[in-house]
């Protein structure tokens, strides 16, 4: 009965028992982000796991002067964060087609937090390869769900904005920490504090965003059979992947090369300690990658890639001239060359890979893909640190540059038989219905 002495009308609410009262309980709604902001808080939350992945760069050097660590310690420091992602690739590249996008990303996030503050809390190189290692972790299980959510979340007419920002993100992302870290260390007295309490804060927004957003992926079986390792490639993208092997390997050898190598060259080569050049030099090619791919997004993938090709051979060519010389003007003209074409190039291929998985098999495509680009960021760069205490930097440095070139050049060829094929096809099916007899 209404206290007012109207009546009021029933409303069918779930009742609580207090006592001998029954209380009706409000109805409780889950917030939820619409889809196009869905998709944009995805976006920034991979931009900031990538963040993270640039960022530590331009510090290792500190550390080393700091800590007077030697130079083989401080590739380990650089490649550890490449073979833990990968391990997590083969375990746990597929496990979100099983259990959804959210419980995988939410995780990772988790762990991207608690690496930030190992970062921040290291007194010793031992304990920033821990945090390396933890970051490398968070970043497998993240970037190919990542890269699938955002497919999944673009708008339906927008498919391939979806793959053209997962494969952009983590490169533009990659670029703005190495800056943002150069620009701290060059002017701030706590360099470390602002860099890893900022990132954390951001992980902690991204965790937030991903549980406001819709699940893409319904729950279904298999989920601990997904923990095996393995590589596994849908069948009908198969052709397409092993093709693009040797674009994956130029690509990511050449971010690992100015990532992991650049800031020893800039001190072993030129004699040059600045914070903001070393952010600078690792920061120029996955900005101008990120720029090539989203600027190129519309044009037709597979001459991307091959014209890509051919920028890395010509920016990686002046890069060998600049560090060959000393001339750093020539080293930055190939860092922007070169890193269009990473972009360019990546992105392409993506672009044609992506549409190619169903959606419950698209994590574990991605994840393939991301392992063999993170074998190619990683391997080499350990095996030059490693070289670099034998025969020293300069030559470890141009012989790098050449490899780089050769898979290029791999590439580019192996791009130019699958679009003559491609042609060949079409004039072939076009002319199908005129030597078809009429009835």
């Amino acid at each position: 009965m209404s206290t007012s002495g109207e009546s009021c009308p029933t409303l069918a609410r779930p009742a609580i028992a207090t006592g001998s009262v029954a209380v009706s309980a409000p109805r409780r709604r889950s917030f939820r982000l619409r889809p196009t902001a869905a998709f944009a808080g995805t976006a920034l939350a991979f931009v900031a796991v990538a963040l993270a992945v640039g960022a530590p760069s331009p510090l290792f050097v500190l550390y080393q002067q700091e800590w007077g660590f030697p130079s083989w310690l401080l590739t380990v420091a650089f490649a550890i964060y490449a073979v833990t992602l990968l391990i997590t690739l083969l375990v746990a590249g597929s496990l979100s087609d099983h259990i959804g996008r959210r419980p995988v990303l939410v995780g990772a996030l988790a762990l991207q937090v608690a690496a930030m503050l190992m970062f921040l809390f290291s007194r010793d190189i031992g304990a920033i390869i821990a945090a390396r290692s933890v970051q490398g972790v968070a970043t497998g299980a993240a970037m190919s769900t990542f890269t699938a959510a955002l497919v999944e979340l673009a708008p339906e007419r927008q498919k391939k904005l979806g793959a053209t920002i997962g494969s952009t993100a983590p490169v533009g992302g990659i670029a703005l920490g190495a800056f943002f870290t150069g620009l701290a260390v060059q002017f701030t007295s706590q360099p470390t504090t602002l860099v890893f309490v900022t990132l954390a804060l951001l992980f902690v927004a991204g965790i937030l965003v991903v549980l406001a957003s819709p699940e893409t992926v319904a729950a279904r079986p298999g989920a601990l059979r997904s923990l095996t390792p393995r590589l596994f490639i849908p069948r009908a993208a198969r052709g397409e992947y092993v093709a693009a092997l040797p674009l994956f390997l130029a690509t990511w050898m050449l971010a690992g090369l100015f990532i992991g190598l650049s800031p020893s060259i800039l001190h072993g080569v030129f004699h040059l300690d600045s914070g903001i050049l070393n952010g600078a030099i690792v920061a120029v090619p996955p900005a101008v990658g990120a720029i090539a791919g989203l600027v190129l997004t519309r044009a037709p993938a597979r001459t991307t890639t091959i014209w890509s090709m051919a920028a890395i051979m010509l920016g990686i060519a002046l890069t060998a001239v600049g560090i060959a010389a000393g001339l750093l003007p020539v080293l930055f003209a190939g860092a922007v060359v070169a890193g269009a074409g990473f972009g360019a190039g990546f992105s392409a291929m993506l672009r044609i890979i992506a549409p190619l998985a169903p959606n419950d098999q698209r994590a574990e495509l991605f994840a393939g893909v991301f392992l063999v680009s993170y074998l190619a960021y990683g391997v080499p760069a350990l095996a030059a640190g490693e070289l670099i205490g034998v025969i020293g930097i300069l030559p470890t440095a141009l012989g790098y540059a050449a490899a780089i070139a050769a898979a290029a050049a791999v590439a580019m060829v192996v791009q130019i038989v699958r679009l003559a094929r491609a042609v060949r096809g079409d004039a072939e099916a076009a002319a199908q219905p005129e030597l078809t007899p009429r009835r």
